[in-house]
């Protein structure tokens, strides 16, 4: 590109892209037939502009170019917002970031990318990353270069399954507790498209609790939250129950606070977490913090559960890898 000074008098050609604002006409823009034609009869002491020149791409066409190639799949580009151009959310699910190639984009000349961290909980229409070609006029090897780094996405939604879901309470427990538990893990379900197909009081014995399991996956639970576990008593008749079920326990106990007492088991397919209350439902905890994770159909390894620990905190710095379960509360809570 070539910087052009063009003093009132001198011609002004289309064609040149404006580095300051004159005559109402925004910097960046690139000078159209009309517009020189508006400048020939506006006051205006100098026109600064660069001249393209060949290999130069305007950062408009470089953005939409590299917009399309960061958005990967469930992402699609939106219309350029103050010389950015957001990309956004076609459906509901887990933000996956490919941080080694953000990172090496953001490596290159004039080439600027952001997004949410990885696992942020997209809602349709979010925007969850950005694509900004930084001067006003780049050249085109940068473009393609980029292009080449972000070939087949940098940044997708991986979405939420429909699951059917049971709640099983093996306490002694109100009616009225029962209930308030049912309709606070039926709101979070509903939240990623699922149903809770069944809440029901179970014996606490580990012969009773079996059977619950195993009726409850032969019913076509995807899902089952067993609450009222004794975490931290060796004789949790849970542990017993799980083994009599053909259960494997993946990991007891997860490190995140509050909610540490959480366990997560596997019977066969179908996720079992364990949850030592029905109050963990109330409450943003830990279980918000595996449920998108499991909603997605992942399957947590113990690996998996251990790397919880970073953005473990469950508070509102760390929110993004919480559900917005509803409008105008924070995320990971109902009211």
């Amino acid at each position: 590109m070539k910087p052009r000074r063009i003093a009132k008098g001198e011609r002004v050609a289309a064609g040149l892209v404006l580095i300051r604002e004159v005559a109402g006409l925004p910097k960046g823009r690139i000078l159209s037939e009309a517009d020189v034609r508006a400048l020939e009869s506006a006051g205006w002491p100098a026109v600064e502009a660069v001249e393209l020149e060949p290999g130069d791409v305007h950062e408009d066409a470089a953005g939409q170019r590299l917009a399309r190639a960061v958005a990967g799949e469930g992402v699609e580009p939106g219309p350029v917002e103050g010389g950015s151009y957001p990309l956004i959310a076609r459906k509901r699910g887990l933000l996956e970031v490919d941080v080694s190639r953000l990172t090496a984009l953001n490596q290159i000349i004039d080439v600027a990318v952001n997004a949410h961290p990885p696992q942020y909980v997209a809602v349709e229409g979010n925007v969850v990353s950005r694509v900004k070609v930084i001067p006003f006029v780049t050249r085109e090897e940068r473009v393609r270069h980029a292009e080449g780094v972000a070939e087949g996405g940098v940044v997708r939604i991986r979405p939420f399954t429909s699951l059917r879901g049971s709640l099983l309470v093996h306490e002694t427990i109100a009616d009225a507790a029962l209930q308030r538990a049912r309709q606070a893990f039926e709101a979070k379900l509903e939240f990623f498209g699922s149903n809770l197909a069944t809440a029901r009081a179970v014996p606490g014995d580990p012969e009773s609790l079996a059977r619950a399991l195993r009726e409850e996956r032969h019913n076509g639970a995807q899902l089952v939250v067993l609450a009222g576990s004794r975490s931290m008593d060796p004789e949790d008749p849970v542990l017993r129950a799980l083994e009599l079920a053909g259960a494997k326990m993946e990991r007891h106990g997860v490190p995140a606070y509050p909610g540490t007492l959480l366990w997560i088991a596997y019977l066969g397919n179908v996720p079992v977490l364990g949850a030592p209350s029905c109050g963990i439902f109330s409450r943003a905890t830990s279980l918000d913090l595996v449920l998108p994770r499991i909603m997605t159909g992942e399957r947590l390894r113990v690996e998996d559960i251990a790397a919880l620990a970073a953005g473990g905190i469950v508070a509102p710095e760390t929110s993004y890898r919480l559900a917005p379960y509803r409008a105008g509360v924070p995320r990971g809570q109902l009211e």
